[in-house]
C-alpha cells in the first residue's frame, strides 16, 4: 500500500480551445498522462489562499483536472462501504488545502523557536457532504506529506473515525493497519513514546462525533480533521485546539465536465456527450 499511495501516477484533464480538435470531441476536453507543465496560482489573502484567475501564466494553460492513479487503491477506499476506483480526483480547491497545510507544516518546521510553535497550526477542513473530502482531499493530503520532507515529518496517521486508521512509516516505507480504537490508541502512545514527528488526517465517519481526546496532537504533531458543515462534528475538538478552518467549495460545472470527460476517456465521442448530458442535469437538479 505504500509504494503503491507513493508512487500514484499522474494523469491530466485540460480544456481544448475552440477549433476543429474541439468539435472532434464529446464535451471539448482532452485527457493526458503526467503532470502538466502550468498548474492552478493561489494567492494569499489574510491566513489562507485563494485560486488567482488573475494571473496570465505563458505556455501550456493550467489544468481542468488532475488525477492520481494508485493500483491499489487508497486507504479510503479500502474502507469506503460503496467502494471507489483506485483514481484520485483533484480539483483547485483541493489542491488549495494542500497549499495550506503544507504552509503550516513548513512554517513550523522551518522555526527555531519550538517553545513559540511547537507544532503544526490545527486545522478543520469543512465541505458539503458528497464533494470528496474524505477521498479527494484526504488521500491528497496523504499523498503529498508522504513526499514532504522525512527528516522533518516521518509518519502520516490516516484515520477514519476513531477505530479505523493506515500509519504510514516514512523511514520504514511500511503501512500498518490499525482496526479498532484500542489498536489505535496504542499506536499513538507508542508513536509519542518515540518522539516521532506525526501529521493526523483525521475524517470525522459519524454525525455529531468529534474527534476523540486521545487524538489530541502533541508537540511536533499536526492534524486536520475532514467534516461536513455539521457543527457538532468539530466545533468542541476545534475550540479545545484552536484550530483554524479551511473551507472547500464545491466542484463548478468545468470541475464536474472534467471528471466526465475522465470517466468516459476512453468512450467515443458521443458516449462523452451523453455522460456530460446526464451529468449536466443532476447539476441542475442540486
Amino acid at each position: 500500500m505504500y509504494e503503491s499511495v507513493h508512487n500514484a501516477r499522474w494523469s491530466h484533464v485540460v480544456e481544448i480551445p475552440d477549433g476543429v480538435e474541439r468539435k472532434k470531441t464529446g464535451m471539448g476536453m482532452e485527457v493526458k498522462e503526467g503532470k502538466p507543465k502550468q498548474s492552478w496560482t493561489y494567492k494569499k489573502v489574510g491566513n489562507t489562499f485563494e485560486k488567482d484567475d488573475g494571473v496570465q501564466q505563458s505556455g501550456a494553460p493550467p489544468p481542468r483536472l488532475l488525477v492520481l492513479t494508485s493500483d491499489k487503491g487508497w486507504p479510503y477506499t479500502l474502507i469506503a462501504p460503496h467502494g471507489c476506483g483506485n483514481d484520485l480526483c483533484i480539483n483547485c480547491e483541493v489542491e488549495r488545502a494542500w497549499k495550506i497545510v503544507k504552509g503550516d507544516v513548513t512554517a513550523w518546521s522551518s522555526n527555531f523557536d519550538l517553545a513559540l510553535n511547537p507544532s503544526p497550526l490545527p486545522r478543520v477542513l469543512i465541505g458539503t457532504p458528497g464533494i470528496g473530502k474524505s477521498m479527494a482531499a484526504g488521500s491528497y493530503l496523504l499523498y503529498q506529506l508522504l513526499h514532504y520532507d522525512v527528516e522533518r515529518l516521518q509518519v502520516v496517521f490516516h484515520c477514519f473515525g476513531g477505530g479505523d486508521a493506515y500509519v504510514s512509516d516514512k523511514t520504514t516505507r511500511a503501512v500498518t493497519r490499525c482496526s479498532d480504537e484500542d489498536m489505535c490508541i496504542s499506536e499513538l502512545r507508542r508513536l509519542r513514546g518515540h518522539g516521532r514527528n506525526v501529521y493526523i488526517i483525521y475524517g470525522v465517519a459519524k454525525e455529531g462525533t468529534p474527534p476523540p481526546g486521545h487524538f489530541a496532537p502533541t508537540s511536533g504533531w499536526g492534524m486536520i480533521a475532514v467534516s461536513s458543515p455539521k457543527v457538532t462534528n468539530y466545533d468542541e475538538w476545534a475550540k479545545q485546539l484552536q484550530a483554524a478552518r479551511v473551507i472547500v467549495n464545491c466542484p463548478d460545472e468545468t470541475d464536474v465536465k472534467a471528471m466526465c470527460a475522465w470517466m468516459t476517456r476512453d468512450e467515443t465521442p458521443e458516449k462523452q456527450a451523453k455522460c456530460w448530458k446526464e451529468a449536466k442535469k443532476q447539476i441542475y437538479l442540486l
